[in-house]
């Protein structure tokens, strides 16, 4: 089973990574870009054949390894 795994910063967290792509694409001529917010992707094979399960131990990984759940948000899909 694939899952992924997106982690973002909380809204109201700064982002100066974000904001560094940000000034990037616009001196590089990229028009219409408001703002950025820099995230983190992880694509991840698991051996359960349960969702169910999968899921229990994403949630786990995120909160103890993948996602900072202080200032960072998680959504996963399976």
């Amino acid at each position: 089973m694939k899952a992924r795994v997106t982690v973002t910063l909380k809204t109201g967290v700064l982002d100066p990574q974000g904001k560094a792509i940000e000034g990037a694409l616009k001196s590089l001529g990229v028009d219409g870009v408001g703002s950025v917010r820099q995230g983190k992707v992880f694509d991840i094979e698991l051996a359960a054949g349960d969702k169910a399960a999968a899921e229990t131990a994403l949630k786990d990984a995120c909160e103890k390894l993948l996602a900072n759940t202080v200032i960072e948000n998680y959504r996963i899909e399976i």
